[in-house]
């Protein structure tokens, strides 16, 4: 990656639109204000606070930029995806009975799921508040849209996440749905508040469906091969949480019969003993579907540089161009 400095993507994204993430985050922290239940900015508080990246809502910022917006209605974009994403945590968190994000306790662990599914709720309530107040009747149905999918995407994890079934389709519909949809609907709505063309906005919406799903696949590889003191999760979490990521499918779909009993004797029916992690490691080095996985993520990431350079020449355009280089990157 040719940089003229050390920062990573997301740093200079960061950097360079500091001043926009001021005003957003200054709206967060009063958007989730509450004057009669002060539970919710509590809660909110502690996952909006927890120092994450805000990657979202940087692109949203930086797609609006990039196309030449001068107004701010980008800010209340970028604070209505930052609330989506941090209410689908907060219901993530739940779903899967998490106890830590971001090195600290979940919301649920510290309060309770009702507290986290409520305020979650709350946060969902007021992303549409925030849409509303743009004026775009298309703003609000690609972001409407985006929380639709989502949802879908969650609940088809749900049931395909222990399915032996679940192919290489059903695995990028959920990506699609857990990540990607955020990620496409975040820049295309930047492309939609500036009035550019459709070719712009289309191209936005492909990068960011691409930097999405670049970034899941990325993320479940690194289950299986990642430095865990990097990720900070244990290496095989995925397989131990019985969960069908891509490196699973894929040596799946190439098993011998006895192979096959084996998956089904760990990831459907969950019966896992000493030993079986490596085994199963060992598989997928046989089929090698670490390395087919790795170019895959590869792949989209190519996907999303290609659809970021149909649009305009700019400082930021590089940038997001880096950053689907740099989610990957990783993996090398």
């Amino acid at each position: 990656m040719d940089q003229v400095n050390s920062q990573k993507p997301h740093e200079q994204l960061a950097e360079q639109l500091d001043q926009e993430m001021t005003a957003v985050n200054a709206l967060i922290r009063d958007r989730m204000a509450s004057k009669h239940a002060p539970r919710i900015p509590e809660v909110t508080a502690h996952l909006v606070e927890a120092g994450g990246k805000r990657l979202r809502p940087m692109l949203t910022l930086a797609a609006a930029k990039l196309c030449g917006y001068a107004g701010d209605d980008h800010l209340k974009l970028a604070a209505t995806v930052e609330f989506i994403h941090t209410a689908t945590l907060l219901h993530d968190d739940v779903v899967d009975e998490s106890g830590q994000r971001r090195g600290r306790p979940t919301a649920n662990l510290l309060w309770d799921n009702k507290s986290s599914v409520l305020v979650g709720d709350y946060l969902f309530s007021r992303s549409f508040q925030l849409m509303v107040e743009t004026g775009s009747l298309r703003v609000l149905d690609i972001l409407a849209n985006a929380s639709a999918t989502i949802a879908e995407g969650e609940v088809l994890q749900m049931t395909a996440a222990s399915d032996l079934r679940t192919d290489e389709a059903v695995y990028l519909q959920v990506v699609r749905g857990k990540t990607a949809a955020l990620f496409s609907a975040a820049t295309e709505v930047g492309g939609v508040i500036a009035g550019v063309s459709e070719d712009a906005v289309q191209a936005l919406f492909d990068y960011g469906d691409a930097l999405g799903i670049a970034f899941q696949i990325a993320d479940d590889l690194l289950d299986y091969q990642g430095d865990s003191k990097v990720t900070g999760k244990n290496v095989g979490d995925d397989f131990r949480e019985r969960k069908l990521t891509l490196p699973v499918i894929k040596a799946v779909a190439q098993a011998t019969d006895a192979e096959r009993a084996f998956w089904v004797r760990t990831i459907e029916k969950g019966r896992q003993e000493d030993g079986d992690l490596e085994q199963a490691l060992g598989l997928m080095a046989k089929y090698g579907t670490l390395d087919a996985t790795r170019q895959d993520a590869l792949a989209w990431a190519a996907k999303a540089q290609t659809a970021m350079a149909k649009l305009p020449e700019h400082p930021l355009r590089q940038i997001l161009s880096d950053l689907a280089e740099y989610v990957v990157a990783r993996l090398k």
